[in-house]
């Protein structure tokens, strides 16, 4: 996703406070996400779509969300998808801010995001309580689940699955990203 610094020199704390809609803090700035597809949008939507159903029909419980502001170790980011634990939404649902990563978060990559800044965040998803990270490559096909441990890239044709998380989810590659 294309970034534009939108608020230079701002504390983390007062985003944490009031999270501008679409902004993340990085690097003591407000920045903008920007570069949003209708493919990219349609490919979010059918995330929130499938795992809230999955949710549902499995019994599992909790909340999926897009676009919602949580706090990492670093930085203030907003996955593209998250989902959230029954026990965290009881804990931390009406907060303004997730003051952790979510349990699985999914990052649909834009044909403009630089590969080492999405894997970097990735990782600071991992370190920041998250279990499980999607990075969704539309335009290659290509879906890389990232736990602490396991590192794995699935591809059409290939059926993708949770592998933490939202145990026995999975969905064919091409139905997620037609």
């Amino acid at each position: 996703m294309i970034t534009s610094i939108l608020i230079p020199n701002h504390s983390l704390e007062d985003w944490l406070q009031n999270p501008l809609p679409g902004t993340e803090w990085v690097d003591g700035n407000i920045i903008k996400k920007n570069g949003m597809t209708l493919k990219h949008s349609n490919i979010q939507s059918k995330f929130a779509r499938f795992w809230g159903n999955y949710v549902e029909s499995s019994g599992q419980g909790g909340e999926v969300y897009t676009d919602v502001p949580c706090r990492t170790i670093k930085q203030g980011r907003s996955p593209d998808v998250a989902y959230l634990t029954p026990e965290l939404v009881a804990q931390y649902g009406n907060e303004k801010v997730l003051p952790q990563s979510f349990p699985l978060c999914a990052e649909i990559v834009s044909p403009t995001d630089l590969a080492e800044e999405v894997i970097l965040k990735a990782q600071e998803y991992l370190i920041s309580g998250s279990q499980e990270v999607w990075l969704v490559y539309p335009e290659s096909c290509w879906i890389i689940v990232l736990t602490q441990d396991i590192k794995t890239i699935f591809s059409s044709g290939d059926i993708v699955s949770t592998q933490k998380v939202l145990l026995d989810f999975s969905i064919p590659i091409d139905e997620l990203l037609a």
